[in-house]
């Protein structure tokens, strides 16, 4: 300290403060580590509103759905009830308009079941399992798009 009371002053006047020393590699490395702060925090920021942008459609995509059905199925009633009474005018008769409409809705589910049938015969056919086989065997056996080695291909 000097008679001026000041810490930083010299205690003589040939003693003047040395220069600062240029920024160093520790100082470069700072704000390096900074910037990629800066980069990756805003990142992390744009990812975590892409986010919530996401599972708010998803929200938005399931009630889209349930109207979807709901709609679907109303027009299925609809058109149903139209058919019901252009064959009551047709037939002359309610019982007879129906009867029919039951046996047209019978063939159609009977035609779904058996084409649901048909796939499920087809997938288990061996020439569809062995490819099969072989597509999980080439899957397996693919390196790992992160670079992760797996158990099986340990030494």
């Amino acid at each position: 300290m000097d008679q001026t009371g000041r810490d930083d002053a010299p205690a003589t006047p040939d003693e003047a403060p040395a220069p600062s020393a240029p920024p160093g590699l520790l100082d470069d490395i700072g704000r390096l580590g900074r910037a990629f702060h800066r980069l990756f925090g805003a990142q992390l920021r744009l990812l975590a509103a892409e986010l919530g942008l996401a599972r708010s459609a998803v929200h938005w995509i399931l009630l889209a759905a349930l109207v979807a059905t709901v709609a679907g199925v109303g027009l299925g009633l609809t058109l149903l009830g139209l058919i019901g009474w252009l064959l009551a005018q047709w037939l002359g008769s309610w019982s007879w308009a129906l009867l029919a409409l039951a046996l047209i809705e019978l063939a159609f589910l009977v035609g779904a079941a058996v084409l649901v049938r048909r796939c499920m015969h087809w997938m288990s056919l061996p020439a569809t399992r062995g490819e099969w086989n072989a597509m999980m065997r080439d899957a397996l056996r693919r390196p790992d798009p992160q670079g992760e080695s797996r158990p099986e291909d340990a030494p």
